[in-house]
């Protein structure tokens, strides 16, 4: 089984758990993903079959080059001291404790000892600006209309654990501001071709 990692400091691990977030955007592949998306431009799956609904040149080196499968089952990445490990007692045959790398880290914790998975139902790629208002609404933006106007008649967003701080007046101007955080500056102007992953929670 893999793992998925989502961004801690904004919220993004809990937003998954908490099923406010149910899609991923993802540059995989370096180059050769680049490429091969560019060729595959239409692609995407069937999310009840996993069958591929339009085939161009390209999109069989896309489909292997994504990371996740649509039907997989995928751990959420966890610190095993945020998933609630218990360091006294082994889990599944594994005696953890507070010096192992995984107990602060999510990077060096084994997939199958994590509480919470997703399945991929979908995966397509596109262009990182082709986002639409929905879907960046479903990678964890918080609408804060009635929290910072009481209710005015104008709406506002904020990045998902930052709710006090910037607010944005539409969901992808705060997406843009999430994703260059969590990518680094620039990526939503350089509007790279991403992999999307749609997901639903199972545990």
């Amino acid at each position: 089984m893999q793992k998925m990692m989502f961004n801690d400091r904004y919220g993004l691990t809990y937003a998954v758990i908490d099923e406010i977030k149910n899609n991923t955007r993802r540059i995989e592949g370096g180059k050769q993903f680049q490429l091969a998306a560019t060729a595959a431009e239409d692609f995407t799956y069937e999310e009840a079959t996993g069958w591929i609904v339009m085939c161009c040149q390209g999109v069989e080196i896309f489909r292997h080059k994504c990371r996740y499968k649509v039907g997989e089952i995928v751990a959420v990445a966890q610190s095993y001291e945020n998933a609630g490990v218990d360091p006294e007692y082994p889990i599944e045959g594994v005696q953890l404790a507070k010096e192992h790398a995984g107990w602060r880290n999510k990077m060096f914790v084994s997939a199958k000892l994590m509480p919470y998975r997703i399945r991929i139902t979908g995966v397509r790629c596109e262009r990182l600006q082709g986002i639409s208002d929905e879907e960046c609404m479903k990678e964890g933006v918080v609408d804060v209309t009635y929290f910072k106007t009481g209710g005015r008649p104008y709406e506002l967003f904020a990045l998902p654990g930052h709710e006090y701080e910037e607010t944005f007046n539409t969901p992808r101007q705060a997406f843009a501001a999430l994703i260059d955080k969590v990518s680094g500056r620039g990526t939503w102007d350089r509007n790279p071709w991403v992999a999307v992953y749609k997901f639903e929670l199972v545990k």
